[in-house]
């Protein structure tokens, strides 16, 4: 087989799984889904820069170790003492970008686990066709299989774990108003994402028949990540409504739209009806008006953890504007 149709297949090998864990990322933000420009900026940045960068830096660092033990346990040492730190910093960038830029959008930890995803998906889609390539041309057809399926299905969501952790530092350092906190967080993010790098690389690299603490530690950081996943869902709901119940009173909203609100079941049927029954416009009306109210919500958080001027403003322009969407269907 010729090294196009090897790339090709294994850029398709690398690409389906990714797809459908980027959209099984998305469909986790039920109450305020993320921007999808900034989505993807993250996931290429994951694809990209942070591939290049990384390559560089742990090609320079990892060069006295193979020097002093030569190529075969110099590649286990690399793995596992190089680069886990230098991706992880590479990857976290993004994240930290994020926050500095546009930290208006990380309303919530959900919002953090989820960036952190998205770049680690783009890192691990482009390395894993890297993986695929040299595979295949190592062992055939055969191995490039087994390859695929333990990369990219047993062990597909490893990078978008890892970087999470970061994410997950970083958006819940943007929650607090404790200085202290805002720094610590950030890195106790970094450390975990390290760590459970390091603890993947050096499980494959120095033994094999160590694949299953492997598979062991990453789904059960898998596991844990959900159930984050769901305390931070149940806390955005609380969020809803708690600051949403002000808004029918103040007349912003009516109690209809508050139920359907706070009901993500409720809120989908909804949608699904509008677009069924009235259209793609009628959808995007609904769609966009829940994503103000959403919005709403989380500004009036901030403000009652950061009482500044320009929390209050911030919340009094996302009253206007949904007071001032167009309801039609709703």
């Amino acid at each position: 087989m010729s090294f196009t149709a090897v790339l090709l297949i294994s850029i398709i090998a690398a690409a389906i799984p990714t797809i459908f864990y980027v959209a099984l990322i998305y469909w986790v933000d039920r109450y305020e889904k993320e921007p999808w420009w900034l989505l993807i900026t993250a996931f290429l940045w994951g694809a990209a820069p942070s591939i290049l960068i990384a390559f560089i830096f742990n090609t320079i660092f990892s060069l006295p170790i193979y020097l002093l033990v030569g190529d075969t346990p110099g590649d286990a040492l690399a793995a596992s003492f190089i680069a886990p730190p230098v991706e992880e910093s590479v990857k976290g960038l993004a994240v930290l970008a994020i926050f500095f830029l546009w930290r208006h959008e990380i309303d919530s930890p959900l919002d953090g686990i989820i960036y952190g995803a998205m770049v680690g998906m783009g890192f691990a889609m482009v390395e894993n066709v890297y993986y695929f390539v040299n595979v295949f041309g190592e062992g055939g057809f055969e191995a490039w299989g087994m390859n695929v399926f333990m990369r990219a299905v047993i062990f597909g969501l490893n990078h978008a774990l890892f970087t999470s952790v970061s994410g997950l530092g970083v958006a819940l350092a943007r929650m607090t108003p404790n200085p202290a906190a805002r720094l610590i967080l950030p890195i106790g993010g970094w450390m975990g994402a390290v760590f459970l790098h390091f603890l993947h690389n050096a499980s494959v690299s120095f033994n094999s028949a160590s694949c299953f603490v492997a598979l062991i530690s990453d789904w059960g950081g898998v596991l844990l990540l959900l159930l984050i996943i769901v305390w931070a869902l149940w806390q955005e709901r609380s969020w809803l409504r708690q600051y949403l119940a002000e808004e029918v009173q103040l007349g912003t909203m009516t109690i209809n739209q508050y139920q359907l609100m706070t009901s993500s079941r409720e809120r989908s049927r909804h949608l699904f009806n509008a677009l069924t029954s009235h259209g793609l416009r009628a959808y995007g009306r609904n769609r966009r008006f829940f994503q103000r109210c959403s919005e709403l919500a989380y500004k009036k958080h901030h403000f009652a953890l950061f009482a500044t001027e320009k929390n209050q403003k911030l919340v009094q322009k996302a009253r206007g504007e949904v007071a001032a969407h167009d309801r039609q269907f709703i």
